[in-house]
């Protein structure tokens, strides 16, 4: 085999020891589906649903926090009423998870080889939610850990990437966050702040 062949094939060194990803919009093209349950969960209660934009727009958030940036000044129970009837509709049409985005699986697999860097997952996605996706793929395996957004604080609040770094046994030059949002941008920047203030 030529050497330039070799060479292609050999891992390359990641900057960072642990790179956190975001998971809907990031690594799963999900927001078509995403979109379409709010909008069924809407029409389920019989309210107004709102834009595509707007609900392509709170992707990435807790639901709980998801629901009150839809409908701002919703009440606790109509929050929580839309909030189960969005799951409900969300497990209907997520019993086969969304595909990945072109290139993830490679460039993932590039990052699992290249020498001492290790993957987690920082998503607004629910626990349950999150562990269904990576039983149907098979990819739990490539994350040394995970949070979720009912695990801990919501995005943007930086408790995800804290809890991961803390897990790792990491200091924060060590990881990088990759999201495709305002609130991963947001979660980066509040967490990168509060560690070298």
């Amino acid at each position: 085999m030529p050497l330039e062949a070799c060479e292609q094939r050999l891992p390359r060194a990641c900057r960072y020891r642990l790179v956190i990803f975001d998971w809907d919009g990031t690594l799963m093209d999900s927001a078509a589906r995403i979109v379409a349950c709010m909008e069924a969960a809407a029409s389920e209660l019989g309210w107004a649903a709102p834009t595509p934009a707007a609900i392509r727009d709170i992707i990435g958030l807790g639901l709980p926090e998801a629901m009150e940036a839809l409908y701002p000044g919703i009440g606790a129970l109509e929050r929580d009423t839309l909030q189960a009837a969005f799951s409900r509709q969300f497990r209907l049409a997520d019993q086969v998870p969304s595909p990945f985005f072109p290139g993830v699986l490679e460039g993932v697999a590039r990052l699992r080889e290249a020498p001492e860097c290790r993957l987690a997952v920082a998503t607004g996605k629910s626990r349950r939610g999150l562990d269904r996706v990576f039983d149907h793929h098979g990819c739990g395996e490539w994350f040394v850990a995970s949070r979720t957004a009912d695990q801990t604080r919501s995005k943007p609040h930086p408790q995800m990437l804290e809890e991961l770094l803390a897990a790792c046994g990491l200091p924060p030059e060590a990881a990088v966050m990759v999201g495709d949002t305002e609130y991963d941008l947001e979660m980066a920047g509040r967490w990168a702040w509060t560690a070298w203030r």
